[in-house]
């Protein structure tokens, strides 16, 4: 049996905008029915990928492919299957929650007999049915967020793309969302999805990609990725506690190169330091435990590593070897 073309192909695909490149040399590719997550810090390209992906942004060189078609040729055609959750709101103020839909139904070429009908169902799945005729300014900040999904899934897309969708949410309204875009995905909804929330992409994505500075740096699924790049638990301690931390791994260090024999792998650690948080890595907790215990130190945190691991340890802020 033939495999089904990828929803959205990109192959040695370059934007650059005067002397700088955006994106340089990207290949991925987003299976139908995955959630596919694309991170990055700011400035990493994906938004200018995003952008390509529907025709807003013209590519340099390389080619790109969404449902089998070129967006350079092809962007309204693409687009007629497209749901985006933009980062901005960008909801007519002037108009009601039903006549926002509406206006942007009959923009996208939606059936007008059936519009309505929509409307309602998707205010529904959103919790939003109440505030039908509602004008827009009333809405809180997460009720405009849930507004911004329903518009995006109007037209039934085969390809939901999800542009930071909680940034600035609460924690409430983010799980809300959170189990939408479950559902959808457990409904067979391709869904590509950036996101500055690493807990975010680790909890809704199948796979993903981390790029940095228009490259791909790492990419799997969040548990390869964890495998592969920070592998192990972590111990976070304040910054107040840094010289005792240093000092007892400059202690642990000395003894394993006095050691009549070599000490095990599982005492390796590894120390890092940001402006609020001194970060020890060691191979299981046991180890990390035990070197906590017998050098007096008390972390704040003892975790397994996590995606947020792998994205700084990717995006040039991973852990040193050096206390």
């Amino acid at each position: 049996m033939a495999l089904s073309l990828p929803v959205v192909s990109a192959r040695g695909l370059v934007k650059a905008f005067g002397s700088f490149t955006a994106v340089k040399g990207l290949d991925l590719e987003v299976h139908k029915g995955e959630c596919f997550g694309l991170l990055g810090p700011n400035g990493a390209g994906k938004s200018t990928f995003i952008g390509m992906t529907y025709g807003s942004v013209a590519r340099t060189s390389g080619d790109l492919s969404v449902f089998g078609l070129d967006p350079r040729k092809s962007a309204r055609a693409i687009k007629k299957r497209l749901g985006v959750v933009t980062q901005d709101n960008a909801l007519d103020e002037s108009l009601s929650v039903r006549e926002n839909m509406r206006l942007y139904a009959a923009f996208v070429g939606t059936n007008a007999r059936v519009v309505d009908a929509r409307i309602v169902e998707l205010l529904e799945y959103m919790n939003l049915a109440h505030k039908a005729d509602a004008p827009i300014g009333s809405l809180s900040g997460g009720m405009k967020r849930r507004l911004v999904f329903v518009r995006a899934l109007l037209c039934n897309p085969d390809l939901l793309i999800l542009d930071e969708p909680t940034t600035g949410l609460d924690p409430a309204v983010r799980h809300l969302l959170w189990g939408k875009v479950r559902e959808l995905h457990a409904k067979g909804t391709t869904i590509l999805l950036t996101t500055h929330y690493m807990h975010e992409a680790e909890v809704l994505c199948d796979r993903i990609v981390i790029m940095n500075r228009g490259e791909v740096s790492g990419h799997g699924s969040p548990r390869e990725l964890i495998a592969q790049y920070a592998p192990g638990f972590v111990g976070l301690f304040d910054v107040q506690q840094k010289a005792r931390v240093t000092e007892a791994l400059s202690v642990h260090r000395a003894e394993k190169r006095t050691a009549p024999a070599p000490l095990e792998t599982s005492s390796d650690f590894t120390f890092h330091e940001d402006a609020s948080m001194i970060t020890v890595r060691g191979p299981t907790l046991e180890s990390l435990s035990s070197f906590c215990s017998a050098r007096g130190l008390v972390p704040s945190q003892l975790r397994p590593s996590n995606l947020e691991d792998v994205f700084l340890k990717l995006t040039g802020q991973g852990l040193s070897d050096d206390a």
